[in-house]
């Protein structure tokens, strides 16, 4: 009898390996060779310790480093055929090298919850009605005598009429005509019968639902760069309002002709139901969206659609990327500067750059689309690796807004607010304009303070102060969510001087509701959305084109269309430039432009006013003088003295502990072990162990080792080394520690 295949097995651990398993066990006669033949890239049931563990073939083979008495058969193999397919597979092996990180955990970030848990890879079907032989001969005349059930036998022959399907889903013919006791009626009289169908949509209807706009020559010559069936990565860098959307719709349209599917990739889950609403308007066909808002069998669904060909676009966030693909055409990210392309925490890949290899191993094409285009992609456009395609006109006849800069120095300021901006507010919403004002900072106060004695609301937890919140009252630390009520006597001193200091949403809301009675004050904040659907009604009401105020953070830069909004005020401009963050002016530009772009959209010219302390700085001047690509080139300039990224390569080496000692300890070490792995790189630098911008997080004191290289991969191989070597050391196996490629956040 041949002996069993042995499956290498990835499983949902931090271990950074994958598990033998034998595919059946021959001395137990209960163990069964499987009746289907194992694939790489399908789920097995196994025992892992105390715990059963679903986890992924990666590699079937017929030997292994254990003897076959020590390893365990597999408990069940769950599908028929691979749930992953080698493309896929390929992907999360290469992002768990690249990234550092245990194959077993990638793939369960890639996999829906659903399915990593062990449910069946089966599409949920609904219920749905057809026509029988006798309903198909049936006059109507004979049903005149109930109506009822005349006018849903009509309904439902009109239906099949038109989209062409012999069923018709239970959901749309009570749309319209929901009387469910006439179906039953058709159907006890054999005239209907009830079936089940996976939703879809019919391939015979033309694609264009709504007409495609005519693009104007810079459209057209973007448009025409990009080549399907082969890879090559588009920067459409493109000024706000200048109709990127609509060269994405055209491109979407060929691969759509073409029998392929398109990929679509947005930073936000409140820019999903605009998105998708503008796709619908514009396709007659089957669409899957996938982000974390979404219920496990939801998400299941979509994903399962996108697996099997049944949806043709996919509109997704940052872990959509791992979306399986039958017929692949093009993969699109919009806003590709944003920072939530890169996971923060666990697995932390970068969306963007998995894209990029992703579509060059489909050879199919990437667009990536910003007006303020991360330096990493400006660069790469600049060095010939990406096709610029530029746009530097809005679309239509919208007007760029003009923007102007209030020096806030020696002004008296009402809740940081100049009297030249609240003059220009009432002006504007005089003249049925709406205003956006920005302020990124929610809550009411940044923290309270003591008149007496200057105590400050510190949380216990963090180095970082409470923010005070009125609605409801309560200080909230924003960094590990602790919480307590607004307290009116100082602990400290017991004074009642206690004194909010500082301005967030909820304070300038407060302010310009009383300064501004007449209109509506919409805030839009982390607080103020929720609840599920609540971002989308608030640009449903402020779509209607009432004059209004809204007042938010930086959701309102994450590309939401507000066509009336004629005003946008930047409160404070000057944060950004002290930034311990390498990237903070880079984040600044382009927060200050994305936010900027809010006004003026449609005819109504717009007008943004920003107030700054510094208004003669030259980042502030080179922005806004000279534009965004000028402001990339000098902060470019700046990165290559320092010799930052993306002039050089970067891995940032976290350590965390309730003791201090231990987190830097474990850290000094690794650098020690990094000199000794590789003391001839000249390429290498260390910075570090240094504490992290925040020290204390969470009752944890965190600390952070910068790896700096100018050859990416001698920096993996130190990696890579570096990484085994510390799992062996007995401090991090008591200390938290990560590692971050290609980090964007250094906090």
């Amino acid at each position: 009898m041949a002996a069993p295949e042995i499956y290498a097995v990835a499983l949902p651990t931090p271990l950074r390996r994958s598990f033998d398993y034998l595919a059946y066990d021959p001395q137990d006669l209960l163990s069964q060779k499987p009746d289907i033949p194992a694939q790489v890239g399908m789920r097995v049931r196994v025992s892992f310790r105390h715990q059963v563990l679903v986890g992924v073939i990666i590699e079937i083979k017929d030997h292994s480093d254990f003897e076959p008495h020590q390893l365990k058969a597999v408990d069940k193999l769950l599908d028929a055929e691979p749930l992953l397919d080698k493309e896929l597979l390929s992907l999360c092996q290469w992002a768990a090298n690249y990234y550092h990180h245990p194959i077993g955990e990638v793939l369960a970030a890639a996999i829906p919850v659903a399915l990593r848990q062990g449910e069946p890879a089966a599409l949920q079907q609904e219920k749905a009605w057809q026509l029988t032989e006798q309903g198909q001969d049936t006059e109507l005349e004979s049903l005149k005598r109930a109506p009822k059930q005349q006018q849903m036998l009509a309904q439902l022959r009109q239906e099949i009429a038109t989209t062409g399907s012999p069923r018709v889903l239970n959901k749309d013919l009570l749309l319209t005509n929901p009387n469910r006791s006439a179906l039953k009626a058709l159907s006890d009289k054999k005239l209907i019968e009830a079936t089940s169908i996976v939703p879809d949509a019919d391939r015979t209807l033309p694609i264009l639902k709504e007409a495609a706009q005519t693009l104007n020559p810079e459209q057209q010559a973007a448009f025409e760069q990009i080549e399907l069936g082969h890879y090559a990565c588009h920067l459409l860098y493109g000024t706000t309002g200048s109709g990127k959307t609509e060269v994405y719709l055209q491109a979407i349209d060929r691969v759509l002709e073409q029998g392929k599917q398109a990929l679509v990739l947005i930073p936000e889950i409140g820019l999903t139901p605009q998105t998708l609403g503008r796709f619908q308007r514009r396709f007659n066909r089957p669409m899957a969206v996938l982000h974390s808002a979404l219920n496990d069998s939801e998400r299941k669904q979509a994903w399962l659609l996108a697996s099997q060909g049944r949806a043709d676009i996919i509109i997704g966030t940052r872990s959509a990327i791992f979306t399986p693909l039958k017929q692949s055409g093009i993969i699109i990210l919009d806003e590709e500067h944003d920072t939530s392309f890169k996971q923060q925490d666990g697995f932390r890949y970068s969306a963007r750059d998995l894209a990029t290899l992703r579509s060059q191993r489909l050879n199919i094409p990437l667009i990536l689309g910003s007006a303020t285009p991360s330096l990493e992609s400006y660069y790469n456009a600049r060095q010939g690796r990406y096709k610029l395609l530029p746009l530097t006109q809005r679309a239509g006849n919208a007007k760029p807004p003009a923007i102007e800069l209030i020096d806030l120095k020696r002004q008296s300021l009402k809740e940081g607010l100049s009297q030249a901006l609240i003059e220009a507010m009432e002006q504007h919403l005089l003249a049925s304009g709406q205003v956006l004002v920005f302020i990124n900072r929610r809550g009411f106060a940044p923290t309270l303070l003591c008149h007496d004695c200057g105590w400050l609301s510190q949380c216990p937890n963090c180095d970082a102060r409470l923010t005070v919140h009125q609605n409801p009252s309560h200080l909230h630390c924003h960094h590990c969510d602790y919480q307590r009520p607004l307290i009116h006597q100082c602990p400290t001193c017991n004074s009642r001087e206690l004194h909010c200091v500082g301005q967030g949403t909820e304070r300038t809301e407060t302010l310009l509701q009383n300064r501004f009675p007449d209109f509506p004050v919409i805030r839009v904040d982390r607080d103020s959305t929720r609840r599920k659907n609540a971002m989308q009604n608030i640009v449903d009401e402020v779509n209607r084109g009432e004059p209004c105020l809204l007042v938010g953070t930086q959701m309102l830069a994450k590309g939401h269309h507000f066509p009336n909004v004629t005003l946008v005020a930047i409160i404070d401009a000057d944060g950004g430039l002290f930034s311990t963050d390498f990237r903070g002016a880079e984040r600044m530009g382009q927060l200050m432009l994305q936010v900027a772009g809010r006004a003026g959209r449609a005819e109504k010219p717009g007008k943004v006013l920003i107030q700054s302390h510094l208004c003669d700085h030259p980042l502030l001047q080179t922005l806004l003088r000279q534009g965004y690509s000028a402001f990339a080139d000098f902060l470019l300039q700046e990165r290559q003295l320092s010799q930052l990224p993306p002039m050089r390569h970067m891995a940032l080496l976290r350590a965390e502990s309730t003791r201090p000692e231990n987190a830097l300890e474990l850290l000094q070490q690794a650098r020690t072990l990094a000199q000794q792995i590789s003391p001839s790189d000249n390429e290498l630098q260390y910075l570090g162990p240094l504490p992290a911008p925040m020290e204390k997080r969470n009752d944890r004191f965190r600390y952070q080792l910068q790896l700096h290289s100018g050859h990416r991969g001698r920096l993996h191989q130190l990696l890579q080394v570096l990484i085994a070597q510390l799992e062996q050391h007995p401090l991090s196996r008591r200390t938290r520690w990560s590692i971050d490629v290609d980090p964007q956040d250094m906090s």
